[in-house]
């Protein structure tokens, strides 16, 4: 059975065809990042603008590459820029509509907690799943497609959003996760003391707007009444000073993420742990969370990069386990929510 999937949830407008579920016949994104890149992150204004022009274009190329008809569409219609959104539902209604197929929604980040399943090796349910984007932060507890719960999220910032701020203020511009992975390889880890906010010895839950602030005060220093210098008062940063606080900021955001994912396998009584969302493409989290799930006797399970950021693959994968599911939201009723 083959699932046509629409994400147009953010900035990227992504098509894909997937064959039951895990095989993926067609994957294509059109990115907006050289759109967004001199604003310093998404303009939801010109995102949604952008999605009106590439969705039929990215569309088309999908079914040439599948080279046959879908029996079903999936389309993200929850989390995310409503009129981003709007977009991708329009466009998979008037399609399932025009061709009498079987349409049903689909939740972006339970997407993200599927995505891994569709790479081998595939991680076998009950798996704890890290969600770490732009957007969201979140550990869940995935019983199987369909069910899922959520252990844990940002109180604040998500870990995406910091990095896109940090980068920012170390003027390495937007998207901020790659440039400072990038940046953070040439520098000292230990160069700086960054705060680890784990929120108490039980909680399950993030909180980055802290570790952010403190890299604020630390490059920009601060005046006499604890307010940071603007760009004009603050010293300038040498190469080697924005490697080493870009590596001593990311090893801070690492080491809170395998705390309390390591935290929650042991709560859950897990195995197995999933890594999902755009900084899952992220190398220094990626080594490191290995190396520790190793040392904890857990297995890990990591989607290839380009499965990591946002993409429509995911989404049709898991449309088709939701297509059987009763409680999923389906039909020309269905509604984009920002929420």
């Amino acid at each position: 059975m083959r699932v046509l999937g629409i994400d147009t949830s953010c900035d990227d407008t992504a098509v894909a065809m997937v064959e039951d579920g895990e095989r993926i016949v067609s994957n294509v994104v059109s990115t907006q990042i050289e759109i967004h890149r001199r604003f310093g992150g998404v303009v939801p204004e010109l995102a949604s603008r952008s999605h009106l022009d590439a969705i039929v274009p990215t569309l088309e190329q999908c079914l040439t590459e599948s080279g046959a008809e879908p029996d079903a569409v999936a389309v993200t219609n929850r989390p995310g820029l409503i009129g981003a959104l709007l977009v991708g539902v329009a466009s998979a209604k008037a399609w399932a509509f025009a061709r009498e197929k079987p349409l049903v929604g689909v939740d972006h980040i339970a997407a993200h907690v599927y995505s891994p399943r569709l790479s081998l090796p595939r991680p076998e349910y009950p798996y704890l799943a890290l969600i770490v984007s732009g957007g969201h932060t979140a550990l869940f507890r995935a019983e199987s497609p369909s069910e899922m719960q959520r252990l844990g999220t940002t109180t604040d910032d998500a870990a995406g959003e910091a990095y896109d701020k940090v980068s920012a203020l170390l003027g390495l511009g937007y998207p901020g996760g790659p440039a400072i992975d990038r940046v953070a390889a040439d520098g000292d880890t230990e160069a700086e003391k960054f705060p680890r906010t784990l929120l108490g010895p039980e909680s399950l839950d993030f909180s980055f707007s802290g570790l952010k602030t403190a890299v604020l005060y630390k490059v920009r220093g601060q005046d006499a009444k604890g307010r940071p210098l603007g760009d004009a008062e603050a010293p300038p940063l040498s190469e080697q000073r924005i490697a080493d606080v870009a590596a001593s900021f990311q090893a801070a955001v690492v080491d809170v993420l395998i705390e309390k994912t390591l935290r929650a396998a042991r709560r859950e009584g897990l195995e197995r742990i999933a890594l999902g969302g755009g900084v899952a493409a992220n190398s220094c989290l990626r080594e490191r969370l290995a190396v520790a799930a190793d040392q904890a006797g857990l297995e890990t399970f990591f989607p290839p990069r380009p499965l990591c950021t946002d993409n429509a693959a995911m989404i049709a994968g898991l449309g088709y386990h939701l297509l059987e599911t009763p409680t999923a939201e389906r039909g020309l009723a269905l509604e984009a929510r920002p929420r």
